[in-house]
């Protein structure tokens, strides 16, 4: 996987908080730290979206519950994803 790197900028302060929170939380380093935080944010927002859209759905005239069944096919579809990337990753 390829890296980019960012530089940012934080006041002395926060950054001897973080370099606690590292040690503490058994960080590697300063990056996995940072990496592990963006892709907390990313999972957050990205929740935040599903559930509007979710919201929006329930609130439209055109909303359908989900059965046992909708939610087993659905299930089914995702592990067989799963399945088709992790040959395609191995490769």
């Amino acid at each position: 996987m390829a890296t980019a790197t960012i530089n940012i900028s934080i006041p002395d302060s926060l950054k001897a908080e973080v370099e606690k929170v590292i040690e503490s939380d058994g960080y590697g380093n300063t990056s996995e730290f940072f990496r592990d935080l963006a892709r907390e944010y990313l999972k957050r927002r990205q929740e935040k979206k599903l559930e509007a859209m979710l919201l929006e759905a329930m609130e439209g005239d055109d909303f359908v519950a989900l059965t046992r069944s909708d939610f087993d096919e659905i299930k089914k579809r995702g592990l067989k994803r799963g399945a088709e990337r992790k040959k395609t990753s191995s490769k």
